[in-house]
C-alpha cells in the first residue's frame, strides 16, 4: 500500500474491524499476503488486516537499519577471569533476534553477536560459539552425534570448562543421551560439564525462553559441580521448570524426555529425578542442588576423565523401531531382518509385551508374528523390548507370555530406560562390538535408575 512508511518502522494504526474502529501500535512487517498490512506488536505476536480497513496511521519512529544497532562486545574484551564456555550451536533459535525490517527471526552465532543479543552471560563466563549447522532437530542422524562428540573433545583440548549445546527441542534428549554414552559408556567422564538447552517459544514471543534457558545453561556449564558421569549427569538437559519465569531445571540427559509439544517445561525425567534448578533473577544466578544428587556427588567414587575420548556411531549400522500393538505383524519383522538392520527395539505395551499367542484361536496373525520374531532372531536381528508405558520397568518375568519372549530371545528385562535412550543404547553398544545383551541389563550412564517414579 502506497503512502506508508517503511518496513520495521514502528506505527499505530486506526483500522475498521467488524467490532468496529480499534488502534493498534507495532513494527511494521511485510505483508502476510497480498492486500493485507501485517505487523508485530509490543506483546511479540503478529497481526493482519485487510489494507482496505486502513483509516489512519501514524509514524512513532522509522526503521532502524540492521547494521546501525550498537556495537557488539568485542570477545578480547571478555573476563579472562570467567571459565571458558564453548556453545555449539545445531539449530533453533534460541540465540537469535528479529530483524523488524524483515520479520525474520535471525540466528546469532558469533560470540559478540551472543553477548550482544544476551548481554548477561558476559558476567557469567568467557564465551566462544562454533556454528555446527542450523538444523530441525527432527533431520540430526547419529553423523551428527559424532560432529557433536568431535566438537565438544575439541572444546575441552582448547581449555573449556564446559560445552553448551543450543538444539532443537524436539530431539534434543536424544542427542544429550547419545553424547552420554560416547563419553561415558566404557566408563569415562566428560572433562567438564555438557549442556543440551533450547527453547520452546521463539525469541520474537513476548513469552519466550530463550534467553533465560540460555543464561542458565551457560552457568551450569561454567560453575555447575564436575560429573560424576555415572549418575545420569554426563550430559545434562536444560530448559524451564516451570510455566513461568526464574527456574530451570536441570535434568539427568540419558533421562529426558520431551513430554509437551509446546509447554515451556516440556522436559520431565523418566523414572529418574531432578538433578538442580538453576535461579535467574535480577540479583544473579545461583544454583541449587537436589538433594539426592548432592548426596550421590559425595557417596560415589568419580570417574576418571584424564585422557578420556569420547566413542562414536557405526553410520553403517542401522537400528528400527516398531510400536507394539493391534497392527504388528510378522511380516514388519521380516521386511526389517530382510533390509539389513542390526537391530530392532519394539514399544512393548504395559511391561514390555507383544501380541504373540492365540487364545481363541481367531488370530492366526499373532501366532506368524511370534514365528517371524524368532526366525529373525536365528538369523542374527537383535530385537530389544522397551517400555511403552514410558515410566516404570520393562519387566517380563511377571506373565508368562513375558517369560515365552525371553525364551525365544528377546533382550530388554529390568530395562528402566526411556525408549529413546534404549535405541541410542542399542546403536551405541552395536558400534563398540560389545555385548548388547549385557549393556542393556547394565547401568552405564545412569540411564537405568534403579528409581522408579510413581
Amino acid at each position: 500500500m502506497t503512502g506508508l512508511p517503511e518496513e520495521g518502522s514502528l506505527v499505530r494504526l486506526k483500522l475498521r474491524t467488524w467490532a468496529g474502529e480499534i488502534e493498534e501500535q507495532g513494527i511494521l512487517l511485510p505483508p502476510a499476503a497480498p492486500g493485507h498490512l501485517t505487523m508485530k506488536l509490543l506483546n511479540g505476536y503478529n497481526i493482519s488486516h485487510p489494507e482496505s480497513s486502513l483509516i489512519s496511521f501514524e509514524l512513532i519512529s522509522e526503521s532502524t537499519p540492521p547494521d546501525s544497532e550498537d556495537e557488539a562486545t568485542d570477545s578480547d574484551s571478555q573476563d579472562s577471569n570467567l571459565p571458558l564456555v564453548r556453545i555449539l550451536h545445531t539449530g533453533g533459535t534460541i540465540a537469535s533476534k528479529v530483524d523488524y525490517a524483515t520479520g525474520a527471526v535471525v540466528a546469532r552465532f558469533e560470540p559478540e553477536e551472543l553477548l550482544a543479543a544476551i548481554p548477561e552471560l558476559a558476567a557469567v563466563a568467557r564465551i566462544e560459539a562454533v556454528k555446527l549447522g542450523n538444523m530441525w532437530s527432527d533431520d540430526i542422524r547419529p553423523q551428527h552425534w559424532n560432529a557433536m562428540l568431535v566438537a565438544s573433545a575439541e572444546a575441552f583440548a582448547d581449555g573449556a570448562a564446559g560445552v553448551v549445546v543450543t538444539h532443537g527441542t524436539d530431539t534434543l534428549a536424544v542427542s544429550a543421551t547419545a553424547l552420554a554414552f560416547g563419553w561415558a559408556g566404557e566408563g569415562g567422564c566428560p572433562p567438564g560439564r555438557i549442556v543440551f538447552t533450547g527453547s520452546q517459544r521463539s525469541s520474537d514471543r513476548g513469552s519466550s525462553d530463550a534467553g533465560e534457558n540460555l543464561i542458565a545453561a551457560v552457568h551450569w556449564a561454567a560453575h555447575g559441580p564436575a560429573p560424576n558421569g555415572g549418575l545420569g549427569d554426563a550430559t545434562v538437559v536444560m530448559l524451564h521448570a516451570g510455566a513461568d519465569d526464574g527456574t530451570v531445571a536441570v535434568l539427568p540427559g540419558c533421562s529426558a524426555r520431551k513430554l509437551h509439544s509446546s509447554r515451556r517445561d516440556a522436559f520431565k525425567s523418566v523414572n529418574a529425578g531432578v538433578l538442580a534448578h538453576v535461579q535467574v533473577s535480577r540479583e544473579g544466578i545461583n544454583h541449587t542442588l537436589m538433594p539426592e544428587y548432592e548426596a550421590a556427588l559425595k557417596s560415589t567414587p568419580q570417574r576418571g576423565s584424564s585422557g578420556v575420548e569420547p566413542t562414536n556411531y557405526d553410520g553403517a549400522i542401522r537400528v528400527a523401531q516398531l510400536i507394539s500393538g493391534a497392527h504388528l505383524h510378522g511380516d514388519l519383522i521380516t521386511a526389517v531382518a530382510d533390509a539389513g538392520y542390526r537391530a530392532l527395539v519394539i514399544h512393548g505395551t504395559g511391561l514390555g509385551h507383544l501380541p504373540i499367542e492365540n487364545a481363541n484361536g481367531d488370530a492366526p496373525e499373532n501366532e506368524a508374528l511370534e514365528a517371524a520374531i524368532s526366525a529373525a532372531i536365528s538369523g542374527g536381528l537383535k530385537i530389544v523390548i522397551a517400555n511403552q508405558c514410558i515410566n516404570g520397568a520393562v519387566n517380563m518375568n511377571v506373565y508368562s507370555k513375558g517369560r515365552r519372549q525371553q525364551e525365544i530371545g528377546l533382550l530388554g528385562q529390568g530395562g528402566t530406560s526411556t525408549p529413546e535412550a534404549v535405541l541410542v543404547k542399542t546403536h551405541w553398544s552395536l558400534s563398540q562390538r560389545r555385548d548388547l545383551a549385557a549393556d542393556l541389563e547394565s547401568n552405564l550412564v545412569g540411564e537405568n535408575p534403579d528409581r522408579i517414579s510413581s
